[in-house]
């Protein structure tokens, strides 16, 4: 693996290793009633229906945390709905266009990470985003260049790339902040068609003596450019000689962000080339639905906790830029539901398995694993009135007469003996902002499954990619 990063920080970095500790108890446990508990209807509905127009805007989120003493740099972590501009006819609109967004993240996910869907050329090169088909929800604002120019980034768990749109522009998408010109930056420097790095991107070119990259997407979406060494810049940290993609052509759906911070566990990805320098330590608190709040992003082995339940990761060859968690049953009441030893399974071939994504929404499971998990909800929700919801959820409920209703924990088990029981506001969401309310799972065509983001809203999530464990809590964010 080779480390190109160079790391500067205002003051001593001190490095601290943090044990981990893989108890029986749970992660992070909900509040509950004998396996109940009680969600807020009417807090969640608000949430829901927050106006773009009421969001704090964009740049009051430029700074980044840095704290004295330590490694540890913090970035503000938004929703994509903060600074896009598009507009919705009704709450139940921008739903539905999330939804869409979602399905297009699980089925370019899955063409990716199944043996059905699986090519060659999807893996192994050092250029992927996992923004195709405008399927991203998360991100940052950062300073690319020197002296450095913000840019928002999406976040992405599953790539292993960090990419930008760049002058001269011969074809770009619309985005909030300027498109960074090259020129304007001392420290940008073109990468050779003979070096290391060019070496690595499976998919590289040459031309006029400089690397070039493309990356193609089923819809028809693309980002080509060169490859080249760049600064970047968080409020008191800089971190020199980046590898990133300098994207001169772009076409797609990737509205709003200039373009990705890729956070996966490949040599490539932001983690990968800062490589001992911040112990390969990375975590995030996924804001919570109602986009006037932010959640945070950050970075250093001091900041992973302690008292959090550590979960080992799991390794695919066959996709190395996503994290594999070894999940061994669920839980629904307190009880856990009986289902196959293998159905969560990461074969020895690659299938199965499931990855931890920040772009999917909505988690996906296994089909049996599904309907076990979904039946036993629904036996404990016989009190609920139902309602027919969006085509993706089979279990939706009219809430529009409660204040708040008490409803079954649903609960994830580790390898390890780790159960996290997740709040009720991560499994039972708003779907209109009139009260209807959907169970936030669905089957999975394959025996893949995904752990989404609204599962993983709230809570503090840390990476220890170095040693290969995943930690959840102590924390609610």
């Amino acid at each position: 693996m080779i480390h190109l990063v160079s790391l500067v920080i205002v003051m001593m970095v001190v490095v601290v290793v943090v044990p981990h500790h893989l108890g029986g108890g749970p992660a992070l446990a909900a509040i509950t009633d004998g396996g109940f508990q009680h969600l807020n209807v009417q807090e969640s509905i608000t949430g829901f229906e927050i106006q773009p127009s009421e969001m704090m805007g964009p740049h009051q989120f430029s700074k980044t945390d840095y704290n004295e003493g330590d490694s540890v740099w913090r970035l503000k972590l938004l929703h994509r709905d903060v600074i896009s501009t598009a507009n919705f006819s009704s709450q139940r609109h921008r739903f539905d266009e999330r939804l869409k967004r979602d399905a297009r993240r699980v089925a370019s996910l899955t063409r990716r990470l199944t043996r059905a869907g699986y090519r060659v050329e999807d893996f192994g090169s050092g250029i992927v985003s996992g923004m195709d088909e405008g399927s991203w929800e998360y991100l940052v604002q950062i300073g690319v260049g020197s002296p450095p120019r913000n840019q928002y980034m999406v976040i992405d768990s599953g790539s292993d790339i960090v990419w930008v749109q760049c002058q001269p522009c011969q074809q770009c998408y619309k985005q909030s902040d300027p498109v960074f010109n090259p020129a304007d930056s001392v420290s940008f420097a073109g990468v050779a068609c003979d070096s290391a790095i060019c070496g690595q991107l499976e998919n590289a070119g040459c031309h006029a003596g400089r690397c070039r990259y493309e990356v193609s997407y089923g819809d028809g979406s693309y980002t080509k450019g060169t490859v080249a060494l760049e600064t970047l810049t968080f409020e008191r940290t800089t971190v020199r000689n980046v590898a990133i993609g300098c994207g001169h052509r772009n076409h797609g759906l990737f509205f709003g962000a200039a373009g990705l911070l890729g956070l996966g566990g490949g040599s490539m990805s932001f983690v990968g080339q800062l490589g001992g320098q911040m112990g390969g330590a990375f975590g995030y608190c996924l804001v919570s639905r109602g986009t006037d709040s932010s959640g945070s992003l950050v970075f250093g082995r001091s900041s992973m906790p302690t008292g959090a339940a550590w979960v080992p990761l799991l390794r695919n060859p066959r996709a190395p830029s996503f994290y594999y968690v070894g999940l061994t049953g669920l839980g629904v009441g307190g009880t856990r539901v009986p289902l196959s030893e293998d159905v969560f399974q990461l074969t020895t071939s690659g299938d199965g398995g499931v990855v931890m994504d920040t772009g999917t929404a909505v988690t996906r499971l296994s089909k049996p694993a599904y309907e076990a998990l979904r039946d036993a909800f629904v036996a404990g929700t016989v009190n609920l009135p139902t309602a027919t919801g969006p085509s993706l959820f089979d279990t939706c409920y009219d809430l529009s007469g409660f204040e708040s209703v008490r409803v079954p924990t649903v609960s994830f088990y580790f390898s390890g003996g780790a159960i996290l029981t997740i709040p009720a506001r991560n499994y039972l969401i708003p779907v209109d902002g009139m009260g209807k309310f959907c169970f936030a799972f669905a089957p999975s065509a394959y025996g893949l499954s995904i752990i989404g983001n609204i599962q993983q809203e709230g809570i503090q999530i840390s990476f220890d990619a170095a040693n290969g464990f995943v930690g959840f809590g102590p924390n609610t964010c």
